[in-house]
């Protein structure tokens, strides 16, 4: 006879060491910087302040209103955690970015795209011939120094659209819960996998074809006074094989 009262079984619900199990092969480690809010010297890691330049180098300018540009980000491969792995080789990571609003060179430029000649991504290498004199940062507005004194290392992994992209298909219940986990990992970070805000967007190498790699994430308002169109976070990529073909791009909701 059928049991009318008879409890239903009660549905499994996915728990976060369920998923994490289940995308274990494609975790990786993100670095996050930690900072202080104080002048340094020129060859230190940092957020603004005054950057290392190239011998009788002057500030790098904005191909397009010819301004000084915001230095946004340097990082010395010295200063990296050996667990790092140096993921932009040897050298000064540098990243300018044009901040003119009069000129509305984020916009005329195209900045959200790589390559835009409002910007200006490269690596310095330590053996190259280095201006050592003091210089004053002649940027208007400049943002306020924050020098990198650390780094934090955390588990990674990429969201549910890459993953299907590397062959791991996540159910809906699956994608919210790596959601609810805060992955990928936002805010400003070293390697990990990007914080997409509208999709995947790899830039391919202009000299080679071949999708670059993701180096760092500057998201909006997180060590950076700025905000990359409406609550964008950007991304720098560097190709593989052609270390000097560097780019940054964001987007926005």
């Amino acid at each position: 006879m059928f049991n009318i009262f008879k409890k239903k079984k009660e549905k499994k619900t996915l728990s976060a060491d369920d998923l994490k199990k289940m995308i274990e092969p494609y975790r990786i480690k993100a670095w996050i910087p930690k900072v202080i809010e104080e002048v340094s010297d020129r060859t230190s890691s940092k957020f603004s302040g005054t950057p290392v330049l190239k011998e009788n180098e002057t500030w790098p300018n904005c191909a397009f209103c010819s301004q000084p540009m915001q230095l946004f980000l340097q990082i010395s491969s010295s200063h990296l955690p050996e667990e790092a792995n140096k993921p932009f080789g040897e050298g000064f990571f540098q990243v300018f970015y044009c901040t003119n609003t009069y000129k509305k060179c984020e916009a005329e430029c195209k900045a959200f795209l790589p390559f835009s000649k409002s910007t200006l991504i490269r690596v310095l290498k330590f053996e190259e011939p280095l201006d050592k004199n003091e210089i004053i940062s002649p940027v208007r507005e400049t943002f306020p120094e924050k020098r990198i004194i650390g780094w934090k290392e955390k588990d990674d992994y990429p969201n549910w659209e890459e993953l299907e992209e590397l062959g791991c298909l996540l159910s809906d219940e699956q994608s919210d819960v790596l959601d609810e986990l805060g992955y990928p990992l936002s805010r400003d970070k070293l390697s990990g996998w990007p914080c997409w805000v509208q999709g995947i967007e790899y830039p391919d190498c202009p000299e080679c074809g071949k999708r670059m790699d993701f180096v760092f994430q500057i998201d909006s308002y997180d060590n950076i006074p700025y905000m990359f169109g409406d609550a964008g976070c950007s991304h720098t990529f560097q190709c593989k094989t052609h270390k000097d073909k560097i780019a940054i791009a964001w987007a926005c909701c």
